[in-house]
């Protein structure tokens, strides 16, 4: 069945919609703002966010896929939360699978995939210039379009690079995580220090010259740490919101 333009075009901003309700509720969990607990009414939250109950009820169900939220009958949506001991165990199994990707990738990248690759890191260098030019003018924290702009390059980078590996089953696996661990925790930490940021495009940088370079167990040992880096990041988040 091919879909008409417009009905594509909708079922695209639907599910944008959805993605940036999840991302905004996503948000609250981890800065403590819903604690573990917290009953989520569709109702409410659909009057706050000026939508129907219909993406409010998707997000929800995106969110009870990562485990921060549980969806129980006749009670609605409860805020799960994460423990920082979940978080520390899932980064570590990613740090392991997309290390393995980056070093198969190194051997096997296309020009094409390669091509797409520095395209990823030019927008995250330039995301980086313009965060860097307002944060001289007092402004730290990144707006919801930039962390949305960011997030797609980095899911771009880490995508080409599994899909460079060419292991299906890696793949499936890495995604199974990411449903459960997805990349938005590590994303929502770095947008609120433009240093972090910088660490984080220095990183992807020394990642994709490796891969360019045909280096595998370097793209590897890089990639490896470059995962643990974010995952170290985003446990401390979570035991800072746990003492508090």
């Amino acid at each position: 069945m091919v879909l008409s333009v417009p009905m594509a075009q909708a079922i695209e901003e639907r599910r944008a919609l959805v993605d940036k309700l999840a991302a905004q509720l996503q948000a609250r969990v981890l800065n403590g703002e819903l604690a573990s607990g917290t009953r989520l009414r569709q109702e409410a939250l659909a009057e706050e966010f000026g939508v129907s109950r219909t993406p409010v009820r998707e997000a929800l169900r995106k969110l009870q896929a990562s485990g921060l939220v549980e969806l129980r009958p006749h009670r609605g949506a409860l805020v799960r939360g994460l423990s920082p001991r979940e978080i520390r165990d899932a980064y570590e199994v990613r740090a392991e699978l997309e290390a393995l990707a980056a070093e198969v990738a190194a051997l096997r990248i296309r020009q094409e995939q390669l091509e797409r690759l520095q395209r990823a890191q030019a927008q995250f260098r330039e995301g980086l210039r313009r965060i860097t030019r307002r944060t001289r003018n007092g402004r730290r924290r990144l707006s919801d379009e930039e962390i949305a702009a960011w997030g797609r390059a980095n899911d771009e980078f880490h995508q080409v690079i599994q899909e460079a590996a060419g292991n299906e089953v890696l793949v499936a696996t890495l995604a199974h995580l990411h449903r459960s661990f997805p990349r938005d925790l590590s994303r929502i930490v770095l947008s609120e220090n433009s240093n972090l940021l910088e660490e984080n495009v220095a990183e992807h940088q020394a990642v994709l010259e490796a891969i360019e370079r045909g280096e595998a167990e370097t793209a590897r040992s890089l990639m490896h740490r470059h995962v643990l880096h974010a995952g170290t990041l985003v446990t401390l988040r979570f035991e800072q919101r746990v003492a508090v």
